[in-house]
């Protein structure tokens, strides 16, 4: 690759990933504001059917786009002709898995809410379905964009629709919440603020389409059967594998949406109770995708180091460049997961009012580790050609989270499926591990780092509960732990980073690329 095209490759990677992140931080934001508006039964209900939403804006986002760019530049060659069939197959694909999905939520709706538990849910999946009616229209034209190097389009059409998407979803809330709306009019139409915000950024991206002209793309003629299925094909295969690493925490949480609610009232729970417990487990969805932002931000900037540099057959910088992300990310998912299981208690209360279901949230940040440790490794393995090893790996986790959910829920509540994720990503991560070990010596680096890796969370542990001990005799109330969750975060990434630094688990130049660690190093030099 020329260094020209190899610069212009990487900064547009870079804009996809800054959009990317965007898009993460205020997917995990928003809801702290919209549960304090709607309450734990209101939460629920959103939670409930977020799954469907959130697993067409995957597709739409990134597995599809993905193929269809690597297609589509594959299939130019410098003729006009191949790369418009190429998306005329793939945007027709799409279009029928579009119509496909969208018939199966909305005429299934009746049957899926009552498969969940909750015949009420049923307007709020309908409404969810539409989601899938875009699904070609974003797809074919991200990834088009992306296949002729304009990232732009993309990145702006996905933080815009996410904005938008807030915006909606929370103003909405208040208004009916305002207007003593039931909390499943306020649920239907919080997920119709998704819709719209969908919608908003479809504008964006047809603006693009306009400015460059590539609609007539699609109306060039030509395209031949043969040429349809092969694509449809490897559209279908390799962005549903590719998707799925993005879907994790999704598909865990779909399961709970299908299952958690329904196995507490079978197990002897009242409806009322069953819905605020099923709200109160979902206030760890925020916190596990704030808690793995670090790994995404990796994850995605690797791929297309890993995948340029496999093609060059340059050994040598693939196991540097994933070695040092697996440590980086082992450190700040173990950190993260760590940290937050101690001070769940004062952050539930700061975030969410109270400090309910604040013991069942720790072990369920536990989950921190594992995602970030899946998220990297997946990058590297994707980045390898190794697209479909990750998928296959997420589906044994996803397996053993629904036979676990199954045991642990009727005997220990919603502590039981907290217990079933952690396992299920564990799974994950170890046979994803198992696997990179054959390309990249990753399972001796983690060898090495455990002990020094244990003793900083330890240290980190007891600093912690001792702060938490001497602050816990100020009192109570939001604004009090307010004050202690962020000034244990404080305390405890400070005591964290300075015993990495101290037992040289991260070199300098890995030490850098982590918040604060540069100045650490530097002091640390000082003092020798």
């Amino acid at each position: 690759m020329p260094k020209e095209q190899s610069n212009q490759f990487m900064h547009g990677a870079l804009i996809l990933t800054m959009a990317a992140l965007i898009v993460k931080i205020l997917s995990a934001v928003y809801r702290v504001p919209f549960q304090n508006i709607v309450g734990d039964v209101g939460f629920y209900i959103y939670q409930q059917v977020y799954p469907i939403y959130g697993i067409a804006a995957v597709l739409a986002s990134s597995g599809f786009p993905v193929i269809i760019s690597k297609l589509a530049a594959e299939s130019d060659l410098g003729k006009r002709n191949h790369l418009a069939h190429g998306l005329q197959a793939a945007f027709l694909t799409l279009l029928i898995v579009g119509a496909l999905l969208f018939s199966i939520f909305f005429f299934g709706a009746p049957f899926i809410s009552v498969w969940m538990g909750d015949a009420a849910l049923a307007p709020l999946v309908k409404i969810s379905a539409y989601m899938f009616i875009f699904l070609p229209f974003l797809s074919i034209w991200r990834g088009y964009f992306q296949s002729v190097g304009k990232m732009t389009p993309t990145a702006i059409s996905q933080v815009t629709e996410q904005l938008a998407r807030v915006t909606a979803i929370l103003l909405i809330a208040f208004l009916f919440v305002s207007k003593g709306c039931s909390l499943y009019e306020v649920g239907s139409g919080a997920v119709t603020g998704s819709i719209l915000g969908t919608a908003f950024g479809l504008l964006i991206l047809t603006f693009f389409v306009w400015k460059y002209n590539a609609l007539r793309l699609l109306f060039i003629k030509g395209l031949s059967f043969r040429k349809f299925y092969k694509t449809a094909q490897i559209v279908l295969v390799h962005g549903t594998a590719i998707c799925l690493s993005g879907m994790l925490l999704i598909l865990f949480q779909m399961i709970d949406s299908f299952s958690l609610y329904s196995l507490l009232v079978q197990s002897g729970v009242s409806v009322d109770d069953a819905k605020v417990l099923k709200g109160v487990f979902d206030r760890g969805q925020p916190l596990l995708q704030l808690g793995t932002v670090a790994a995404s931000s990796f994850s995605l900037a690797l791929v297309p180091l890993i995948a340029s540099a496999w093609l060059r057959d340059e050994e040598d910088f693939i196991q540097q460049k994933a070695i040092s992300a697996i440590k980086i990310t082992t450190v700040i998912g173990f950190g993260a997961a760590i940290g937050l299981a101690n001070i769940m208690k004062p952050t539930n209360t700061m975030l969410f009012a109270n400090g309910e279901g604040s013991f069942v949230l720790s072990v369920l940040a536990i989950s921190i580790f594992f995602s970030s440790i899946i998220l990297i490794c997946s990058g590297i393995l994707q980045g390898l050609g190794h697209v479909f090893a990750p998928g296959k790996y997420i589906i044994v986790g996803l397996i053993t989270k629904v036979v676990l959910n199954i045991i642990f829920i009727p005997l220990l509540s919603t502590m039981g499926s907290a217990i079933a994720t952690v396992i299920g990503l564990a799974v994950v991560s170890i046979l994803m591990i198992k696997k990179l070990n054959k390309k990249v010596a990753v399972l001796a680096i983690l060898k090495k780092m455990a002990n020094r890796l244990v003793v900083a969370g330890l240290a980190m542990t007891v600093a912690l509960q001792l702060w938490l001990y001497a602050t816990s005799l100020i009192g109570d109330g939001r604004l009090i732990y307010t004050f202690i969750a962020l000034s244990s975060v404080m305390i405890g990434a400070a005591v964290f980073l300075i015993m990495i630094v101290k037992s040289h688990i991260l070199t300098s130049e890995e030490m850098t690329l982590i918040p604060f660690g540069e100045r650490l190093v530097s002091r640390e030099r000082e003092r020798k």
